[in-house]
């Protein structure tokens, strides 16, 4: 493991678990939607719209058999 990998490990093995969720949160914002193609974007965007509008399904109304 590297380094720095080994230091933030530690950091975060010392934290109490109360508190891991905002260094989660913090981590989180580096992983942005930038990383994805603009094609992906379009996708992304348009699905959560449809979410914010209600417009998906619920996975308990799907019948799988």
């Amino acid at each position: 493991m590297a380094p720095i990998r080994e230091q933030l490990v530690g950091v975060i093995d010392c934290l109490p678990e109360t508190e891991q969720h905002l260094l989660f949160e913090i981590a989180c914002r580096f992983l942005t939607d930038d990383m994805a193609t603009p094609d992906d974007l379009t996708e992304i965007n348009q699905a959560r719209a449809e979410y914010a509008e209600g417009k998906t399904i619920p996975h308990s109304s799907i019948n799988w058999d």
